[in-house]
């Protein structure tokens, strides 16, 4: 079944209130600093949409707040994929699949990266298989939404700051639906 736009909102209204991961913002919240920093970065609608929805997989498998404490991967990453593949097509759909492993190579190729990691996103690494190898993060490196899928990434991981302050639900709601009106076209 497809996720419609009025569902998409409704999954926001009805669990976006979940904290997201142990951090100091809830799923709603991250969503919408993910969203915006997309934005701020003159991202296209494709991106903007994906930043916005990349971890709407956590509220539809219902595993509860912070699955990692409990040494669960819950596969977000994949798990939202079929809702939203028959309305949204792959220039946001493969930067959402592939935003766990970009975490996976910028550790691989970033001396940096790891060390600036919040704690539940270390803990979620080592469950989503840990830092990739050299030949793993050049492999990740020449798939199709890679670089899309690195800037989504570095987002996620700056959209973690209590009262940010965002546009709203409706105006991402909005690039969403501009999105499947082109998918729908094409």
């Amino acid at each position: 079944m497809a996720l419609s736009l009025s569902d998409i909102r409704e999954v926001f209204e009805q669990h976006g209130s979940l904290n997201y991961g142990g951090e100091q913002v809830s799923q709603l919240e991250h969503a919408l600093q993910c969203g915006a920093l997309a934005e701020q970065e003159n991202a296209g609608d494709e991106l903007v949409a994906a930043a916005f929805l990349h971890d709407i997989g956590h509220l539809l498998s219902r595993r509860g707040p912070t699955p990692t404490a409990r040494g669960v991967d819950d596969l977000h990453q994949f798990f939202a994929l079929p809702f939203l593949r028959p309305v949204l097509p792959d220039a946001v759909l493969e930067p959402i699949r592939l935003h766990v492993d970009a975490k996976r190579c910028l550790c691989a190729i970033d001396d940096t990266y790891f060390s600036k990691l919040s704690p539940d996103s270390v803990r979620s690494l080592n469950l989503q298989g840990g830092i990739f190898s050299d030949d793993e993060a050049q492999a990740f490196l020449r798939k199709p939404y890679a670089e899309d899928a690195l800037r989504l990434r570095r987002w996620d991981d700056l959209a973690k700051v209590a009262n940010t302050p965002t546009p709203d639900v409706s105006h991402f709601l909005s690039t969403v639906e501009r999105v499947m009106e082109k998918q729908a076209v094409a």
